[in-house]
């Protein structure tokens, strides 16, 4: 029984922990960011469980200022998305793979 709630807390404090971490990067991101124009460069197929069923991690690929070309996941492309699209995104300079879709 103490073990239980020993592992729910440590739960919930990684939980809180990448929440927070998230929130702060996409802020830099917004704050920060770099516009870039990318190319919706894969879409892997994420096979879950029995009951998950099937989801997709999407990548795009870009250029950034300094030349380099960077591939690197990105979140909320609309499902009907494809190889080859065109698509705006930000980018921290300083961590090139940390990407938001410009809305």
């Amino acid at each position: 029984m103490m073990l239980e709630k020993i592992l729910i807390g440590v739960f919930v404090i990684t939980v809180v922990a990448v929440v927070i971490f998230t929130i702060r990067r996409n802020k830099a991101i917004i704050n920060n960011g770099i516009e870039a124009d990318a190319v919706v460069s894969r879409i892997q197929e994420d096979v879950g469980g029995d009951d998950e069923g099937v989801s997709y991690s999407y990548y795009v690929s870009y250029t950034t200022q300094d030349g380099q070309t960077v591939e690197a996941r990105i979140n909320d492309l609309p499902s009907h998305t494809h190889v080859g699209d065109p698509v705006r995104i930000k980018y921290l300079p300083e961590k090139p793979k940390y990407v938001l879709l410009v809305k």
